[in-house]
């Protein structure tokens, strides 16, 4: 194997997978992608109804775990993070969402130059195949299938959405276009069955061309420098400490924990940190591994009065059924992640679009698949999505195999904590309404006793998990606390990119995944120095009013 290409990218994941491929487009680019973990053709990562098999599996996920939250009850938050070809692409809910279109305004307005969103939305196009056809908002020709997977067969997904339009709130067709806010189909990344992860989509094809080597099984000890210049990476495999050099860029696309802990291991970071990690400065950074943000949600548990919901079918013949089923053929509820309804709305007057997100499942069970409580539910999965509470992400040792600390301080924050009491008091309006009067039962969780503040404060505290969407602990921006450029540079260094969901300023309204790709696809553009896509100035709808249980539907306005 050589030890010289022209760019070297640590990690095999959302972000990694799409450098992969578009790096190697030009022929004359000699690229080599490193991954800690191995191959993905495992049934469990590729039959998507099994998504919590993978994401709770050593092989295939680093288990991080959270350091005691303060206000969480001092718990210790699970963290997955994918450890395998597609990274977290390949252990995920397969969820397609990409944000709302203020939230790339925003980034912009953090101080990421051409990160709004009328420039980040020709790489959303440019990434997808949308299955009902490209238009102003969707792409057509992108190497990842996006649809809605069973299309809502079972009828509790539209009663869901029924209720919520019901409450006073919008319907949206495609939350991905024009108007995110209100209820509608959800949508997945699924192709003909199977979960479409950056594997699938990008590096599998990419990996036929001789310009790309992929070597697996990997782990990347540091970033090699000279100077304030990264010439090279320094992994090691099967015992065996290898240096491999680049002629031109590496590029760290670890991960919201992996990226900053490989710059600290590097020597890039705050020199208190460095020092007592046993570390060597290399550059001060401060901001490194600092601005950690993430999604927290709960479940909204009822029982279902009729006997439809996904508990009937979670014993062991059904399950053998469901999977010789997909086997054959890659049909029916094995070819499904299950949350094929949503919404957003926003928690409270004043907020110009969403900040709370639902996932709706026809089925009462915990994360790991097991179930809630004997006989039918439903369950719609409810968070706080524009949090303000903020972590890091903290080296400790220079031991690359000691795992970096991590601290979110989740609910940190008060408008956190009262983001969260309108989770349950508006769930409690939506799920009530006349569109599930034929299938709403008991409240299993939280239960009718929690009501006031310091009730449901408590409920929140010991009962909240995280939606596993760490991000923004390597910033973009120009401030003194950012990582990178706008072009996604690490401040100060040579030769050194991060091109994953940790350079996000702030975390947006929705699930991680679609945004990291996007970000990737731009970020290709921005390394091979091809002029940039020309922005997208579709309008976007948002509403006039925040909505609370009105039986209106709220006028409407385009905002260019």
């Amino acid at each position: 194997m050589s030890h010289e290409y022209d760019y070297i990218i640590v990690g095999a994941g959302s972000a990694g997978c799409v450098l992969a491929n578009r790096l190697t487009e030009n022929p004359d680019n000699k690229v080599l992608i490193l991954e800690t973990g191995g191959s993905d053709k495992s049934i469990f990562i590729q039959m998507p109804t099994a998504l919590s098999i993978p994401m709770n599996t050593k092989k295939y996920a680093w288990q991080f775990e959270t350091q005691a939250e303060p206000h969480l009850d001092n718990r210790r938050m699970h963290c997955p993070r994918g450890k395998v070809l597609g990274g977290s692409s390949s252990i995920n809910g397969m969820v397609y969402v990409r944000g709302h279109a203020r939230d790339f305004d925003e980034w912009q307005q953090q101080g990421a130059k051409n990160w709004d969103y009328a420039n980040c939305l020709p790489y959303f196009k440019k990434a997808e195949t949308w299955y009902l056809g490209g238009n102003e908002y969707r792409g057509d020709q992108g190497p990842l299938a996006v649809n809605n997977g069973n299309e809502m067969k079972n009828p509790l997904y539209q009663a869901f959405v029924d209720a919520g339009v019901d409450a006073g709130y919008l319907a949206t067709d495609d939350y991905n276009a024009s108007q995110q806010e209100g209820f509608g189909p959800m949508h997945m990344t699924v192709k003909n069955g199977v979960r479409w992860s950056t594997a699938n989509a990008y590096l599998r094809p990419a990996m036929k061309r001789p310009n790309l080597t992929v070597v697996t099984h990997a782990l990347v000890h540091k970033v090699i420098m000279q100077g304030k210049t990264a010439v090279g990476v320094r992994y090691e495999r099967k015992g065996e400490l290898i240096d491999v050099n680049c002629n031109k860029e590496v590029i760290l696309s670890a991960g919201s924990i992996g990226s900053p802990h490989i710059l600290q291991l590097s020597g890039i970071g705050e020199a208190t940190t460095l020092a007592t990690a046993g570390i060597e400065q290399v550059h001060q950074l401060p901001g490194v591994g600092q601005n950690l943000q993430d999604h927290l949600e709960f479940y909204f548990q009822f029982k279902c009065l009729k006997p439809i919901s996904l508990n009937g079918k979670i014993d062991p013949l059904n399950k053998l059924f469901i999977g010789a089923r997909w086997i054959l053929n890659k049909s029916g509820l094995g070819a499904t992640n299950h949350f094929e309804s949503c919404g957003f709305i926003r928690s409270k007057a004043g907020l110009e679009w969403p900040d709370l997100q639902y996932h709706f499942l026809p089925a009462a069970m915990r994360y790991d698949g097991k179930e809630a409580f004997a006989g039918h539910g439903f369950q719609v999965h409810i968070g706080h999505n524009k949090p303000k509470s903020r972590g890091a992400v903290t080296v400790v040792s220079n031991d690359p195999k000691i795992a970096p600390q991590i601290q979110f301080n989740y609910l940190s924050h008060q408008d956190d904590i009262e983001g969260f009491r309108a989770c349950v008091r508006l769930t409690r309006e939506i799920i009530n309404q006349p569109g599930l009067d034929d299938y709403r039962g008991e409240e299993i969780q939280p239960g009718l006793a929690i009501q006031t503040d310091e009730e449901i404060d408590r409920f929140v505290r010991s009962t909240v998990e995280s939606a596993y969407h760490p991000s923004c602990s390597c910033k973009m921006g120009e401030d003194e606390m950012a990582v990178v450029d706008s072009e996604t540079k690490v401040h100060g260094i040579n030769g050194l990119r991060v091109v994953d969901s940790s350079i996000f300023p702030t975390i947006p309204n929705g699930n991680l995944n679609s945004p990291t790709i996007m970000v990737a696809e731009r970020a290709a553009d921005i390394i091979l120095g091809n002029e940039t896509l020309e922005p997208n100035m579709a309008k976007v709808t948002i509403a006039e009013q925040w909505q609370t249980t009105q039986r209106l539907q709220t006028p409407k306005r385009q905002i260019d």
